[in-house]
């Protein structure tokens, strides 16, 4: 009994570990360009970000120069998030549409150029949620939370799963579709081919004939 209990934790653990990761990502964005980094949600996850510019001088507020637009949009064009001359903040929402959201960074123009720092978090399904803000000090309360935790992350792969599934029959219809269209298109092709050369041969024919060749 406890060897399949710890073979049930074993299996608990890993499916947390393979699961969905968040993007914690640092970069650099000179003055005036832009740069989008996108992510794969699915529709009805809960996602978070979190952005800061990094401050070249912690003492005091950061420069005019150290200020950043951003924009956060869906595959579909809506805008979920949207921000002017800022050098942090934070978004979050629910995904209604699924499909790749882009998070477009904007530096704000300056002369002579500078190079900004920019840290960026951003997490998707059950890493989106605080859970270190739920877990309390009692044992008990802890092993329930790292339950809750882990039965949270199984629900987060069992979703993850479906719509994998969804994407992979999707997939297959689209390839289906396109050798349907391939197969028609190759068929035209030779009906067309096959047509050209019997002109060729009735015109090469009646040449000949008129040349008295045959």
């Amino acid at each position: 009994m406890v060897l399949r209990s710890e073979n049930l934790w074993t299996f608990l653990i890993t499916l947390a570990i393979i699961s969905r990761v968040s993007q914690s990502l640092h970069f650099e964005l000179r003055s005036g360009r832009t740069k989008c980094i996108s992510e794969d949600i699915k529709s009805n996850s809960m996602t978070v970000g979190k952005y800061t510019v990094v401050n070249p001088n912690e003492a005091h507020p950061s420069p005019p120069s150290h200020k950043i637009s951003i924009r956060v949009t869906s595959s579909y064009g809506n805008t979920f998030h949207h921000a002017e001359d800022v050098d942090s903040g934070q978004f979050a929402f629910t995904a209604v549409e699924a499909g790749d959201y882009m998070a477009c960074f904007t530096a704000n123009g300056h002369k002579p150029e500078v190079t900004l720092s920019i840290d960026f978090d951003w997490r998707t399904g059950i890493h989106s949620k605080s859970w270190g803000s739920v877990a309390k000090k009692s044992q008990v309360e802890v092993m329930e939370f790292e339950v809750k935790q882990l039965i949270e992350t199984v629900n987060s792969i069992h979703d993850e799963m479906f719509y994998l599934r969804d994407r992979e029959e999707e997939m297959q219809n689209l390839n289906r579709g396109t050798n349907s269209k391939m197969a028609w298109l190759s068929l035209l092709s030779l009906f067309v081919c096959l047509g050209v050369a019997g002109m060729q041969f009735m015109h090469l024919k009646t040449f000949l004939e008129k040349k008295k060749v045959i």
